[in-house]
């Protein structure tokens, strides 16, 4: 298939993460030490984090921070507890929206395994067929709801078995959710057919807003840049993040102004700037309206939150909300 034009769209290609570029020192474990079932757990950000896809099967439990998720052609929200099944070659990513700045060491634990050894036995064995059932529907994604603490537990045994010990509990792991009943298919889009298109240049966009949500962005440029109309940008971006692009941003830039307000001393005017809004005015107006308070006052009910008053501490900068 040839890549497409669009440089924004270029970059959407997920990269195909191969067993030899996985390191411990980024959290693998070795298939030499292990077998075939790995473990997997990092925080956020890492270089893990990033749209790709590989031939393993896995199980990903998120246990911290809410987002975006990303599976095939399916865009949505997570929070901790979060537990997804995605099959071989089907690209996905999660991006966190509300870490905060210094990040967090313990985001994600994930599970992989190689296919086709378990789809023989899942197919060879009746006891496996329901499980044989859910590997094939596997390659769309499942999202299972209710199962976040029972995975924790499966995750904790398997990383401590070895051998056997830990084939037979990934077994176990699996049969139990096979009989989960509270699941939805995620990916309309089978992973062999998967291509590049409109929805994964939302997940682009996404990303670079949580990178950064202070880079000037309109609705307009995004629209030229996708070659779409204004109102067809809008349309998609409301049907993949349920919400409107401008109100999208400004929900962002509140959150990176929320933890400046914590972690910072610096006054409302300049984080009013970091944050990405031009007019401290509309600043406060947003803060307002996605807080319930100003950033004054947020600022105030974080620091006696954390206990951050005491008595031989600097008198903090002072602030003025405009009106």
């Amino acid at each position: 298939m040839p890549l497409p034009s669009s440089p924004i769209l270029q970059r959407l290609l997920p990269e195909i993460e191969i067993e030899p570029s996985r390191l411990p020192a980024m959290g693998y474990e070795l298939q030499e030490d292990v077998g075939p079932v790995t473990c997997l757990e990092h925080g956020f950000p890492t270089p893990l984090v990033r749209w790709h896809s590989h031939e393993e099967f896995e199980l990903h439990l998120i246990v911290a921070t809410s987002g975006t998720a990303f599976v095939g052609d399916w865009i949505g929200p997570f929070e901790p507890g979060h537990l997804v099944f995605c099959g071989a070659r089907l690209p996905h990513n999660w991006i966190s929206l509300d870490a905060p700045l210094a990040g967090v060491m313990l985001r994600d634990r994930v599970i992989q395994f190689l296919p086709e050894a378990t789809l023989e036995a899942a197919l060879k064995f009746p006891e496996m067929h329901e499980a044989a059932r859910m590997l094939r529907r596997a390659r769309h994604g499942i999202e299972f709801f209710g199962m976040g603490p029972m995975a924790e537990r499966h995750w904790l045994k398997i990383k401590a078995a070895r051998g056997l010990k830990r084939l037979w509990l990934l077994c176990e792991f699996l049969a139990e959710l096979s009989q989960c009943a509270t699941y939805r298919l995620l990916s309309n889009t089978r992973t062999e057919e998967s291509g590049i298109d409109e929805l994964h240049a939302i997940h682009e966009l996404i990303a670079r807003i949580a990178n950064d949500p202070a880079m000037p962005l309109t609705a307009a440029g995004i629209a030229a840049q996708l070659g779409m109309s204004i109102g067809r940008f809008g349309r998609l971006f409301r049907r993949c993040t349920g919400c409107s692009f401008p109100g999208y941003l400004n929900q962002a830039r509140v959150t990176r102004a929320s933890y400046l307000l914590m972690e910072s001393g610096e006054i409302v005017q300049v984080i009013c700037r970091a944050a990405g809004f031009s007019n401290l005015a509309n600043f406060n107006r947003q803060f307002l309206r996605i807080k319930g308070m100003t950033p004054t006052e947020f600022r105030r009910q974080s620091r006696l939150r954390l206990g951050s008053f005491e008595a031989t501490s600097p008198t903090p900068p002072q602030d003025v909300d405009a009106q």
